[in-house]
């Protein structure tokens, strides 16, 4: 019997995938249980055994995953609860704990500069919602723009606000104190 391959040779054996006659030369692989296969059959069994062990291999993964579900609490589980627990509580701590809300409403006439900073942000907020326009009076921002009771209307009095080209608005307070420090305030900041 002649080489398929080589027809000037004798075959050495038959392949065993094939069944087609190879020499020595033509022997593309020798499985562990001694059979011969040529080059084409050869490689045809290794792409097959790769694809087998692809397979293994999703498949494996597949049940690590499966494994992981149902393992249901591990230490991520434990810190996420425990932080949340702990976000909670201090989350009520500062809005039902600690100091009490004062009971009484600001006096404005013994803070005149808690007023002018209050009525400072009110005309900021007037400019941002008008088109950049700033009012004529300041009794123009109650109560839309600055949240103040009508009885104390009366401490607006205590500012001195007037529109300017210029600057946009200049404010401050109309009488300060001897011992406090005359501020002007503009919508680009502190003049002293």
């Amino acid at each position: 019997m002649k080489c398929r391959n080589h027809p000037d040779r004798e075959a050495q054996d038959l392949c065993a995938g094939c069944g087609v006659p190879i020499c020595s030369e033509c022997v593309g692989e020798e499985d562990n249980q001694g059979r011969l296969f040529c080059f084409t059959c050869a490689m045809q069994l290794s792409v097959s055994e790769v694809g087998i062990n692809i397979k293994d291999k999703r498949s494996k993964l597949a049940q690590k995953k499966e494994e992981k579900k149902k393992r249901k609490w591990g230490a991520f589980h434990y810190f996420v609860i425990i932080s949340s627990a702990l976000i909670l509580a201090m989350w009520g701590f500062i809005l039902f704990g600690g100091k009490e809300p004062p009971r009484s409403r600001a006096d404005f006439g013994a803070q005149p500069r808690v007023l002018l900073f209050m009525v400072d942000s009110a005309i900021k907020r007037y400019a941002h919602y008008e088109g950049n326009k700033y009012p004529d009076k300041l009794d123009d921002l109650i109560p839309k723009y600055l949240n103040m009771a009508l009885e104390d209307m009366k401490y607006l009095a205590s500012l001195k606000y007037q529109r300017d080209p210029e600057a946009g608005y200049l404010l401050s307070l109309a009488n300060p104190a001897n011992e406090q420090m005359r501020i002007t305030i503009t919508p680009k900041g502190i003049k002293y």
